[in-house]
């Protein structure tokens, strides 16, 4: 699909970001930290944070030409400085497009070519979403195992299954 890019995030993304990112189907499957409702000024800060990062880890997925959502890792640290974490999350109005599993395999790639320690890409994802474990498994990972009760979202206590790409 290659009407998909990744890019550096742009100061000029913020309104597009916070229209997108605040949205409760979409903070429901990602981290606590990530804020909601989700502000021009959370996006701003975002996008100053992460474009000045060293090395840049976090990107805008765009379709089409248009910002749609984003996706970057998480490098682990000591014994682990082989892996990384993944994370994503697409727009609402993009779901069901094969946008993340093109996203996934771009990102993939760029971190097999820029981190040659890096042979570890997984990815957590809390049980009920079955549309992200399919686009992980598009993009080539495997289901490693489940955590039981190791997470709590919505003072809610979910289980949260562990995808997998060797690299």
């Amino acid at each position: 699909m290659s009407n998909i890019s990744l890019r550096v995030w742009k100061k000029e993304d913020a309104q597009t970001l916070a229209a997108l990112a605040n949205n409760k189907n979409i903070w429901n499957n990602l981290l606590d930290m990530f804020p909601s409702p989700y502000t021009v000024m959370d996006a701003l800060q975002w996008i100053n944070k992460e474009a000045t990062a060293k090395p840049i880890t976090k990107f805008a997925i765009e379709y089409q030409h248009q910002l749609v959502g984003g996706v970057g890792f998480t490098m682990q640290d000591d014994v682990y400085r082989n892996a990384v974490e993944l994370g994503y999350f697409v727009g609402e109005p993009y779901w069901r497009k094969g946008i993340a599993t093109e996203a996934i395999k771009i990102i993939t790639i760029q971190i097999k070519q820029t981190l040659p320690q890096v042979n570890r890409i997984f990815a957590r994802v809390f049980h009920f979403n079955k549309a992200s474990m399919k686009a992980l498994q598009k993009a080539g990972f495997y289901l490693e195992g489940i955590q039981k009760n190791a997470a709590i979202k919505n003072n809610e206590i979910y289980d949260v299954y562990v995808w997998v790409k060797l690299v």
